[in-house]
C-alpha cells in the first residue's frame, strides 16, 4: 500500500510547509475525536525534506469514511487552517 500524499497544506505556520506543501516525509491526522495534524509544529526553523512530499503515514480518526485500520485509503489529502488548527479537509465521517 502506497501512502496517501498531502496534496495541499495551508497550514502555512507549520515548520513543514514550504509554498502551501508539506515536506514531512509521514504525518499523522486526528487524535480519535478531531482530524487535526497532529505532525503540526509552528515557528522555525523550517522541517523536513524540501525534495519530498508529505504523506499520510497514520489516521487515528477510526470514524472516517476513508480509515481502514488507522490507516488512510484517500488518494490523498488537503489540510487546511480551521478554527481549532490545522485540519484534514479531507475527513469524511463514515
Amino acid at each position: 500500500m502506497e501512502m496517501p500524499v498531502v496534496r495541499e497544506c495551508a497550514a502555512e505556520a507549520c515548520a513543514y510547509n514550504r509554498e502551501l506543501s508539506c515536506h514531512a516525509l509521514a504525518i499523522t491526522v486526528g487524535d480519535a475525536r478531531h482530524p487535526h495534524c497532529d505532525t503540526f509544529v509552528s515557528g522555525a526553523p523550517k522541517g523536513g525534506d524540501p525534495t519530498a512530499v508529505g504523506r499520510v503515514g497514520a489516521c487515528k480518526m477510526s470514524g472516517c469514511l476513508h480509515n481502514v485500520q488507522l490507516e488512510c485509503r484517500a488518494p490523498g489529502i488537503s489540510v487546511g487552517v480551521q478554527s481549532q488548527g490545522a485540519d484534514c479537509l479531507t475527513y469524511a465521517s463514515a
